[in-house]
C-alpha cells in the first residue's frame, strides 16, 4: 500500500509528527548572554544540531553539527543507547541531548557513541578520547571536568580530555554505574542515575543490580538466524531493581547515602544545588508514602525534611522537590482538593489552580505550569498556562488561549507556546534586549514582571500595566523550520456529560453540517496522556481520520492528568471507568453534534489500544469496531511502577486485575452478544507493552470463537518510528474502520 509523495500520511511520518526543524531543550545562560537549543536543519532532517542564539542581538549560531563531525558517516547506536532513546520516546538522530557546566560556557554530547565538547562562546567543538560507547555526558558546574558512562561503568575526564579514570565499575553484567534502571526512566520521568556536587569535587551515583529482576526475551521472528535479546522486566508483583546512592569522590573513594531502602525502595527524585545540601524524594513500593531526605555527603547519613501520605497514591512531578534560594523545600502537593505548589510547609496556590510541574525557582517566585481550577471561573478546556507564585499571590506570564511551557533563569525566559489557530510552537526570548537582524522581533508577547514581589491575580487581563501579561519589546524569536501540514484542524473544545469531560469534536474540513456521520473515537484516556489540548497539532491524525468521512471525538475522561487529583485517583483499583467516561462523553455529545450512533469505531495506541478492545469487547451495543494499538491486555504483564500505583499488587488485589484484563473478560464467551470487528495491531520489538499482550488476546478471541484481525509489526517497538510503517499503519486503519462500518 502507498501514497503519494505529498500526501498527509507520507508527510507525518517523514516529519515525525511535524516535529522535526523545531528548537526544543533550551538551556539559558546565567548572565543572560546566550540562550543554547536543539533543531535539525530542515523539517524533514532527523538529525538534531546544538545550536545557540546570542543575547540582546538575536543572532542564532550553530555550535555543533553532527554531518561536520561525523565526516559523513552514519551514526552507530549501542544497545544501551537505543533502550535509553526508547525510555524517552527519543525518535530523532544526531544531537538529541546535551548538559553544560553551570555558566553555559561548555557542552557535553554524545553522538554515535562519541563524546564532544563544545565552547559555547568560542563556537569550537571537539572530540575527547574516551572509551565507549559513551552514553549521557555531563560537564562538572566549573566546566573543568566530563563526567559519562560507558560500559556500565561512570568515568570521568578532563574538559580537555585528560585524566579520563574510572570513578565506579560495574561488579556483575547485572550491575551499572550512573544509570536510570528501567522503571525509573519509563515511568517515574527519572532518565539520569549521577548528579554532580555544585562544588564540581563529588558526584551521587545510582548503583543499579538487576539481578532480582526476571528475565524476558524479545525475539524477532522474522529473523529466525537471529538470538533473542533477553531484558530485566520487572512485572507487577515481581522483584524490582536494587538501586543504592552514592556520594562519589574524583578520586574514586565513595561512600553509600542510608536510607530504609527496604521501606521506601524507589528512589524517584535527586536534587543537588548550591541552596542546599543533596535532596531525595524515595518512595514506598504502594506509593502511598513518601520522604523528602536531606543527605550528609560526608557520612552519607540522611535526615528527614518532609513526609507525604495519601490513601490512594502520590504522584511525582517534574521540577520538585527542589530547594528554594532561601533553603526552604519545595514541592508539590495534593491539599484540599486541589493540586497546590507548597515552599516549605505553606501551600502557596489553591483550588484556582491544578499545579502540573515547577519550571524555575527565583529569589522572588516560582515558575510553574498549571491548567486553571474550576474555582477561577469558566473552564478553559484544553488550556495549560505558566504562572509566577510568591507569597503575595498569583500571576499568569503566558497570554492567548493555548498551551505553554517555559524554561528560564535571571532575567531571561524562553516561553514556547502553542496555539489551536497557527500549526506548530511559537518560541519567544523575553527579557533579552532589543531584538538585532539575526532574530525577528515578536510581534505580540509577554514579559516577565522583575523579581520585585509585585504579581497580580489569575483574573487579571494579560497585557495590564504591571503585569506579566504586558508585551515585551524586547521579545526574540527562535526560528523553528518545521513543516507546515498544510491544514488546520476543525474542531471545536467543548465538555461532554454530567461530569463534564473534556472533549474535541473535530468534523471534516468540507462538512456540509446537514448529515450525522460515522462515529470514531479517538482517545488516550488514561494516567499521563491528555489529548484534549487547545494546540494545532494535537490534531493532525484525527483530523485526516475526519477527513475520511469521520465525525471524530477526543475524550479526557477520569484518570487522565490536568483536572483535579480526585479526577486522577478515580480509576484506583478499576481502570474501566475510562470506558465509562468514554460513553457518557459520546452520548452527550450526540445531542448537539451530527454523530451517527448506529455507527461508532474507537481507536488507540498503549493505554488507548487496551481502551479500544474493551470497548467492543464489553459495550458492543455502543461501538461497532475497534482498533486496539500495543494494547495492555493483560495488566499483569506490565511493569510494578506503573500498574501497581493503580490497581495495587496483584498478590493482594487480584479482582482489580482482573477486572481491568482483556484476557479474563467473560464477555469473549458471551453467545448473547454481537462479536464486533476487532484489529489488533503490536510491534515485536516492543520491550515495554510486549508483544505477549497482543497474543494472549488473540488466543483468547480464538478460543472464545470471536473474529478479529492481528497486524504484526517486525522489527518494530514502542514509538513505530520508521516512516514507511506509520504512513501504512494510518492508511490500513481507515480500511479496516470503512469495512467495519459498512462505509464502502
Amino acid at each position: 500500500m502507498t501514497t503519494e509523495p505529498d500526501s498527509f500520511p507520507r508527510r507525518y511520518a517523514r516529519t515525525q509528527r511535524f516535529t522535526l526543524g523545531a528548537p526544543r531543550s533550551f538551556t539559558v545562560a546565567p548572565d543572560g548572554s546566550r540562550v543554547v537549543f536543539l533543531r535539525s536543519r530542515s523539517g524533514a532532517d532527523r538529525a538534531g544540531a546544538l545550536w545557540v542564539l546570542d543575547l540582546p542581538g538575536g543572532e542564532e549560531r550553530p555550535a555543533a553539527d553532527p554531518a561536520v563531525l561525523l565526516g559523513g558517516a552514519g551514526e552507530r547506536l549501542s544497545p544501551a543507547e537505543l533502550a535509553r532513546r526508547e525510555r524517552t520516546r527519543e525518535g530523532g538522530a544526531g544531537i538529541v541531548g546535551y548538559a553544560t557546566d553551570a555558566a553555559v560556557e561548555l557542552a557535553a554530547f554524545a553522538l554515535s557513541g562519541r563524546l564532544f565538547t563544545a565552547a559555547l562562546r568560542a563556537g569550537t567543538t571537539g572530540e575527547l578520547p574516551v572509551p565507549g560507547p559513551v552514553i549521557d555526558p555531563r560537564p562538572s558546574p566549573d566546566g573543568r571536568y566530563v563526567a559519562y558512562v560507558a560500559a556500565g561503568g561512570l568515568r570521568v575526564t578532563g574538559a580537555g580530555g585528560e585524566g579520563d579514570r574510572a570513578l565506579a565499575e560495574p561488579e556483575s553484567a547485572q550491575v551499572t554505574y550512573g544509570l536510570a534502571e528501567f522503571i525509573a526512566a519509563e515511568e517515574m520521568d527519572r532518565t539520569r542515575g549521577f548528579w554532580w556536587a555544585p562544588e564540581s569535587d563529588r558526584l551521587l551515583v545510582a548503583r543499579v543490580d538487576d539481578t532480582p529482576v526476571r528475565r524476558w526475551w524479545i525475539a524477532d521472528p522474522s529473523r529466525p538466524e537471529r538470538d533473542p535479546h533477553h531484558v530485566a522486566y520487572p512485572a507487577a508483583g515481581t522483584p524490582n531493581a536494587e538501586v543504592r546512592l552514592f556520594v562519589t569522590d574524583l578520586d574514586g573513594a565513595r561512600t553509600e547515602v542510608l536510607w530504609d531502602r527496604e521501606r521506601y525502595p524507589y528512589l524517584a527524585r535527586v536534587h543537588w544545588s548550591d541552596a542546599g545540601a543533596p535532596l531525595l524524594l524515595v518512595q514506598a513500593r504502594d506509593q502511598r508514602s513518601q520522604l523528602y531526605l536531606a543527605v550528609d555527603p560526608d557520612t552519607g547519613s540522611t535526615r528527614m525534611v518532609h513526609a507525604d501520605e495519601d490513601p490512594i497514591w502520590l504522584d511525582l512531578f517534574a521540577g520538585v522537590p527542589c530547594w528554594s534560594p532561601s533553603g526552604q523545600l519545595v514541592r508539590i502537593a495534593d491539599e484540599g482538593g486541589a493540586r497546590v505548589l507548597a515552599v516549605g510547609e505553606r501551600p502557596l496556590t489553591g483550588p484556582q489552580l491544578q499545579v502540573r510541574a515547577v519550571l524555575d525557582v527565583g529569589p522572588g517566585d516560582v515558575l510553574v505550569t498549571a491548567a486553571a481550577g474550576e474555582e477561577a471561573g469558566a473552564p478553559e478546556v484544553g488550556e495549560v498556562h505558566v504562572y509566577r507564585v510568591n507569597e503575595l499571590g498569583v500571576a499568569r506570564v503566558s497570554e492567548g488561549p493555548g498551551v505553554h511551557t517555559a524554561v528560564r533563569r535571571g532575567g531571561v525566559t524562553v516561553l514556547v507556546s502553542a496555539s489551536l489557530e497557527r500549526a506548530g510552537s511559537v518560541v519567544r526570548v523575553l527579557g533579552s534586549g532589543k531584538p538585532g537582524a539575526g532574530g525577528a522581533k515578536a510581534t505580540s508577547g509577554t514579559g516577565v514582571a522583575g523579581e520585585t514581589g509585585e504579581t497580580g491575580d489569575t483574573g487579571r487581563a494579560p497585557g495590564a500595566a504591571g503585569t506579566p501579561g504586558a508585551p515585551d519589546a524586547s521579545a526574540v524569536l527562535i526560528r523553528s523550520y518545521a513543516e507546515d501540514p498544510g491544514f488546520s484542524p476543525r474542531v471545536t473544545l467543548t465538555e461532554g456529560g454530567a461530569r463534564r469531560i473534556p472533549c474535541a469534536v473535530l468534523m471534516p474540513q468540507d462538512y456540509p453540517d446537514d448529515t450525522p456521520l460515522p462515529v470514531l473515537l479517538d482517545p488516550y484516556g488514561g494516567p499521563h496522556g491528555p489529548r484534549v489540548l487547545a494546540s494545532h497539532n494535537a490534531y493532525l491524525t484525527s483530523q485526516w481520520f475526519a477527513d475520511q468521512g469521520f465525525a471524530v471525538v477526543v475524550a479526557d475522561g477520569r484518570g487522565t492528568p490536568g483536572r483535579s487529583p480526585a479526577w486522577e485517583k478515580a480509576v484506583h483499583e478499576d481502570f474501566t471507568v475510562s470506558l465509562d467516561d468514554q460513553i457518557e462523553a459520546l452520548q452527550d455529545l450526540a445531542k448537539n453534534h451530527p454523530l451517527d450512533l448506529d455507527r461508532v469505531a474507537i481507536r488507540g495506541w498503549s493505554y488507548g489500544g487496551w481502551l479500544a478492545g474493551l470497548a467492543v469487547l464489553r459495550r458492543p451495543d455502543v461501538f461497532h469496531a475497534g482498533i486496539a494499538g500495543a494494547p495492555v491486555t493483560d495488566w499483569r504483564l506490565y511493569d510494578t511502577h506503573y500498574t501497581e500505583r493503580y490497581l495495587g499488587s496483584p498478590d493482594t488485589s487480584p479482582q482489580a486485575y482482573a477486572h481491568s484484563s482483556l484476557i479474563t473478560d467473560a464477555g469473549l464467551s458471551s453467545p448473547a452478544e454481537p462479536h464486533r470487528p476487532l484489529m489488533i495491531v503490536h510491534g515485536l520489538a516492543d520491550d515495554n507493552v510486549v508483544v505477549a499482550h497482543a497474543l494472549r488476546l488473540s488466543s483468547a478471541l480464538l478460543s472464545a470463537g470471536r473474529p478479529h484481525e492481528v497486524l504484526p509489526l517486525s522489527g518494530v517497538t514502542h514509538m513505530t518510528p520508521q516512516e514507511q510503517i506509520a504512513e501504512n499503519l494510518l492508511l490500513l486503519q481507515v480500511d479496516f474502520l470503512k469495512r467495519a462500518l459498512g462505509m464502502r
